[in-house]
């Protein structure tokens, strides 16, 4: 498997690229700015940009979404919950993401679809809280966790349909429960893992 991060944009958001070497596959998630060393580093392992993945709506997570699209032909899949923020919703909610053109997924993921790419099967894990439609995918013992979870942190509520206690709920009964040694890849920062978190991120200790 290629499994690569990227840091894009003013927030800087990880942006993960994830292929298949045998069939040239491949998924962007989150592609939260110009994703133009993204589009070039496809472009080096020979691969083809299957899918965007959306984590959720926030501009910070999609304003290079119109890029790939129109270079690669890849279809946008996020939940559905989250439609009306990359429908214009991002846009109003923080100025500085005013230039991203509002835009519809080629299609909605619930919780245990899986998704092909190549040999490689990715599986949606909903998380609502940060965003009503917030998801999380998981590849083997990878955990692509958005803006749910961080190192030693949970993701901010204090948004429009954002709600602490959902996202509460939706760490311990959906991230904790995998395998200790799940590596976590955020949205922003560093990666950690379930064991970590579990043992010392002060939001899920009290």
């Amino acid at each position: 498997m290629i499994f690569e991060a990227f840091q894009l944009g003013y927030f800087q958001t990880n942006c993960y690229l994830i292929g298949d070497e045998k069939t040239k596959e491949c998924a962007i998630v989150d592609p939260g700015g110009t994703p133009d060393k993204v589009l070039k580093r496809c472009e080096e392992l020979g691969l083809k940009i299957k899918y965007i993945l959306l984590t959720h709506g926030h501009g910070d997570h999609i304003a290079g979404v119109e890029r790939i699209k129109t270079k690669s032909g890849a279809k946008v899949l996020m939940g559905k919950e989250d439609e009306y923020l990359v429908n214009g919703g991002t846009q109003e909610l923080i100025p500085i993401f005013r230039n991203i053109k509002p835009f519809l997924p080629d299609g909605y993921l619930r919780e245990g679809d899986i998704i092909d790419v190549g040999n490689l099967k990715i599986e949606v894990i909903e998380t609502p809280g940060h965003t009503p439609g917030g998801l999380c995918f998981k590849i083997g013992n990878i955990l692509l966790s958005g803006d749910t979870l961080f190192q030693g942190s949970i993701g901010r509520t204090d948004f429009p349909k954002g709600s602490f206690e959902t996202l509460i709920n939706s760490i311990k009964n959906k991230l904790l429960i995998l395998n200790d040694e799940t590596k976590v890849f955020p949205g922003h920062g560093p990666s950690t893992t379930i064991e970590k978190e579990k043992k010392f991120n002060p939001f899920l200790n009290e």
